[in-house]
């Protein structure tokens, strides 16, 4: 586990530079969730790590596989110095410990809503997984354990996360496309979804 961290960490470094904070969260019964912040210019990226630690498990499943199953690590990106953005931490750490505390595998498409505001003010409550692959490269992992991929998140508005449900993934992104919606901006309100 510790030297699939390391790598994994290794992998965030070499895509996002050197973390400027890092914060660790242990939920009771979970191994230590840990999110990385790193500053690029106008842009704050946070990462978690520890998620990838042991591979996410269908929860109907008799006996957990210890090596095969999928692995990810969580990656949000949002303009710096316009919200008190570093609030996230808590929540993106829960979002990590999501496969551990309640069998959950988290795939792109998925939904993840924490049940309260991203940080202090955000009209956020959830966040959309995207596919990965774009601003961190999936690691790969000896066999028979299968790479890791690095998820973007994007946060929805409750509005918009009601619409998704009904809609698709796939739908509401093309609406924020086609509206060109600043998916980054920490205080951005819904997309138009009549």
């Amino acid at each position: 586990m510790a030297q699939i961290l390391a790598l994994v960490e290794a992998r965030l470094r070499s895509a996002l530079g050197e973390p400027d904070a890092r914060a660790a969260v242990t939920f009771l019964g979970t191994d230590r969730i840990e999110v990385l912040r790193f500053t690029e210019g106008d842009l704050v990226r946070y990462a978690t790590l520890g998620m990838s630690a042991h591979p996410m498990t269908d929860p109907t499943a008799v006996v957990a596989d210890p090596l095969r199953g999928p692995r990810a690590e969580l990656v949000l990106t949002v303009r710096a110095g316009l919200a008190p953005t570093d609030k996230v931490l808590r929540p993106l750490a829960v979002l990590g410990a999501a496969p551990q505390v309640e069998g959950l595998v988290v795939t792109s498409g998925a939904s993840l809503d924490v049940g309260e505001p991203l940080w202090d003010g955000a009209p956020f409550t959830s966040v959309l997984v995207a596919e990965p692959g774009g601003l961190v490269e999936d690691l790969e992992l000896d066999e028979p354990m299968e790479p890791v991929h690095f998820l973007p998140l994007l946060p929805m508005t409750a509005n918009e996360a009601a619409w998704k449900r009904v809609h698709g993934a796939a739908a509401l992104q093309e609406r924020w496309l086609s509206h060109g919606t600043d998916l980054r901006d920490p205080l951005r309100g819904a997309v138009p979804l009549d």
